[in-house]
């Protein structure tokens, strides 16, 4: 959601308007692209408050092959032998000849582990998640290879293996794209088509993008000094020394934080409370400490955006903004605002017609809009 691979070539010419050789800022940086597009030739610091996004920049920039990196088999073998462990076996499996009500009983009984005693540690995914996104049987997948990839913390290939098991959750997912809530079989129609996602393999998507990342990442260490950071938009701008910083804020009322909170949970693993309403767990399963931007809050975006400008001119940054005709705010009224709290600097604007995506929405899933650049310099 909000990627700007799709623009990046535009992207990078107002970057290249500015660019003085220092460090490259990512303030929001989300899936990582811009460290993917640039990170082999210049320093990055990647930011964003999901952890989860430190994860894919450390993948593009950190991750390196060793003597002792592990193959795809000899992780998949590690997490087998604990999902054979582990595995229920009193839980019926997902067949392509079931009948819609039996679907419904096997997806009713996995959302009741919600209150089940798994007694081992790494059950956080068949808990929470059985049932929804995922089946149990995925979810015992997802923890198992979680707990594997903890093995490997101090290994320069752990990103790359924990951005490989975020590409196998997103595409066993019965979702549309996004984790804000899961579909429900309300068709035969919905239900053949879900039944299709629950018979996709964890491992089999895991070992595609891991072997597809043992090929990108280098054989040795990346001499470039990167770093990637999980700290609110101020916090890192009064941190930020200078240079140019890329500004990419959410523009719409919805938090980013809704869609993409499963990711977030597989990252920190944390046992987080879940969001409750009247009583009940809440559809989504949200984490309850789930981030709130002010970008996406209509009486706090404009302060947001006089703070983003303030933390800009404390480090005498160059800024490149990305903003969106359908934002939160009008974008003369964002121009206005720069050149109120960048007076000493020079600021222009570009655009560029772009689609954004609208996660699965079934008669609009992509709209037209304005893709806007604010570049301010001294």
């Amino acid at each position: 959601m909000g990627s700007k691979s799709k623009i990046m070539g535009f992207v990078l010419d107002g970057i290249n308007q500015v660019f003085d050789e220092r460090p490259i800022c990512d303030l929001f940086a989300g899936s990582a692209s811009l460290s993917g597009a640039v990170g082999q030739q210049t320093t990055v610091i990647s930011n964003d408050i999901q952890a989860y996004s430190s994860v894919l920049s450390d993948t593009y920039n950190k991750s390196y092959k060793t003597e002792n990196t592990p193959t795809a088999e000899e992780i998949i073998g590690l997490a087998s032998e604990l999902v054979e462990q582990r595995q229920l076996k009193s839980i019926g499996s997902y067949s392509v000849d079931m009948t819609r009500s039996v679907f419904d009983n096997l997806e009713a009984a996995q959302k009741q582990f919600l209150t089940h005693d798994f007694g081992y540690r790494w059950h956080l995914f068949a808990k929470n998640y059985s049932g929804t996104w995922w089946s149990y049987e995925q979810c015992l997948w997802i923890d198992a290879l979680r707990e594997v990839a903890e093995g490997f913390k101090n290994h320069p290939i752990y990103p790359g293996i924990m951005s490989s098991l975020m590409f196998a959750m997103a595409y066993a997912s019965q979702g549309t794209g996004h984790y804000a809530q899961y579909r429900d079989a309300k068709t035969d129609s919905s239900f053949r088509d879900i039944l299709i996602y629950r018979n996709r393999c964890i491992s089999q998507y895991f070992r595609k993008k891991y072997d597809a990342i043992l090929e990108y990442v280098p054989d040795g260490p990346i001499t470039a000094r990167h770093d990637s950071t999980s700290l609110d938009f101020k916090d890192c701008l009064k941190s930020f020394s200078g240079g140019t910083v890329y500004a990419d804020p959410p523009y719409c009322f919805v938090h980013y934080s809704r869609f993409y909170h499963a990711l977030e949970t597989l990252v920190l693993y944390d046992f987080p409370a879940l969001q409750v309403q009247r009583g009940s767990v809440v559809k989504g399963r949200y984490r309850d400490d789930r981030h709130q931007s002010p970008f996406c809050i209509r009486s706090k975006v404009r302060s947001a955006f006089s703070d983003l400008f303030d933390g800009v001119q404390s480090s005498r940054s160059s800024l490149v903004l990305s903003y969106s005709n359908t934002g939160m705010i009008m974008l003369d009224e964002l121009i206005e605002i720069g050149k109120n709290a960048l007076p000493h600097y020079s600021i222009d604007y570009f655009e560029t017609d772009h689609q954004h995506m609208t996660m699965g929405r079934k008669d609009d899933r992509q709209r037209s809009v304005k893709e806007g650049l604010l570049i301010a310099r001294l």
